[in-house]
């Protein structure tokens, strides 16, 4: 019996191949003799470069950069075959290493993303695979061009300081040092975002509290990245204002739609290309996935659902263990799902369930296929 396990990290508790592992385990409980392929996936997020490294033996690589925050740290970044380099933003201008207490949406930038870029450049890629999930940043992707070599000016033909809020007095644009092996790369982003870069659905409104702005901010900045998109549209003479994916890490999906003609890709369906996952579900039995909480908006490139979709290619069946089922996880049956399992067995605290990621994973998946064994013994007998 040939089972793959292709789960996500379960966010502060385990990583994707923790995880992975422990269903192994639980499967070897029952079914010592099975063949199970472990494939850690992730879907644009934090984690999502080590994941792609563990899985396709890439090499991690590292540079000094400037963080959000203008702060120089050490970020990595991955080099893959076939000359593609993996950049995960948030190494560069994530949320997480900024503390509360500084995040500061207004100058917040990504400087760094477009640091790491160049580096892939000159290290020789012809493809770049941009993941947008986790930043502190909701400067539309400008720090990362102004990186790559654009000029944003205001009136008096000054340069604009870091940060979305600077945009509010962009008069120029100069695209003229814009770095020229950017037009024989392609680039493509990783994201489960599909929001517009402004509006009530887009960057500031939807991603911007959760930076750190409040309401205040929120209009000031979706008025700055209205303003950005104004300009871009004047000298490239199109609008990716309104492209699915814009609003992606405060509008970096916006730059590198408008500026660097990227194409815009599912992170879990990038993912699941790049570890191979369509080769390894090849004559599988089942598949095992899982995250830290399903619900509604798992349907929208999360890693399970890039699972499924996979899975259904082949006709496989696909069980989902996850710490917390929310509302409305049944959609996900509709689209090929064929059952999902929460972790804990009755009433815990969740820093208790996270400390037992592990335990939990493992006796919920050696219950899972006793079960399956049960089930696929009766069926036997039946004919």
């Amino acid at each position: 019996m040939k089972i793959v396990i292709a789960p996500d990290s379960f966010k502060e508790s385990l990583g994707a191949l923790a995880v992975a592992q422990a269903i192994e385990r639980g499967i070897k409980a029952v079914l010592p003799d099975a063949s199970t392929v472990c494939i850690p996936m992730a879907d644009g997020g934090e984690g999502t470069l080590e994941t792609v490294l563990q899985a396709t033996a890439g090499q991690s690589r590292e540079l000094t950069v400037l963080d959000a925050l203008g702060r120089p740290r050490l970020a990595q970044w991955g080099w893959l075959q076939k000359q593609t380099a993996l950049i995960e933003m948030a190494s560069a201008a994530g949320l997480e290493q900024v503390a509360p207490i500084e995040r500061d949406p207004l100058r917040a930038d990504t400087f760094g993303v477009g640091q790491l870029m160049l580096a892939a450049l000159d290290a020789g890629a012809d493809t770049i695979v941009l993941t947008a999930g986790g930043s502190a940043t909701n400067d539309g992707g400008v720090g990362m061009l102004r990186a790559l070599g654009i000029r944003w000016l205001d009136q008096h033909d000054q340069l604009l300081p870091a940060g979305g809020a600077a945009l509010l007095n962009l008069a120029r644009i100069d695209a003229s040092g814009l770095d020229p092996r950017l037009l024989r790369t392609k680039i493509m982003i990783a994201t489960d975002v599909n929001n517009p870069l402004c509006g009530p659905k887009g960057a500031s409104a939807t991603f911007g509290p959760q930076k750190g702005a409040t309401p205040e901010m929120v209009s000031l900045l979706d008025e700055a990245l209205s303003r950005l998109a104004d300009f871009s549209a004047q000298v490239l003479s199109r609008d990716e204002r309104h492209s699915p994916g814009a609003g992606a890490a405060g509008g970096l999906g916006f730059a590198a739609m408008a500026w660097l003609n990227a194409q815009m890709r599912p992170g879990a369906a990038m993912v699941a290309e790049l570890v191979s996952l369509d080769q390894a579900m090849q004559s599988a039995d089942l598949v095992f996935t899982g995250e830290g909480s399903m619900d509604a908006q798992t349907l929208q490139g999360k890693t399970p659902m890039g699972v499924i979709e996979v899975a259904q290619r082949h006709a496989v069946p696909v069980i989902a263990l996850v710490g917390r089922l929310g509302d409305g996880y049944q959609s996900l049956y509709d689209v090929g799902l064929t059952a999902a399992f929460s972790l804990t067995n009755g009433p815990m605290a969740l820093e208790q369930a996270c400390e037992q990621a592990a335990e939990l994973l493992q006796a919920r998946t050696s219950d899972i296929m006793r079960t399956w064994l049960k089930a696929a013994s009766a069926r036997t007998k039946h004919h």
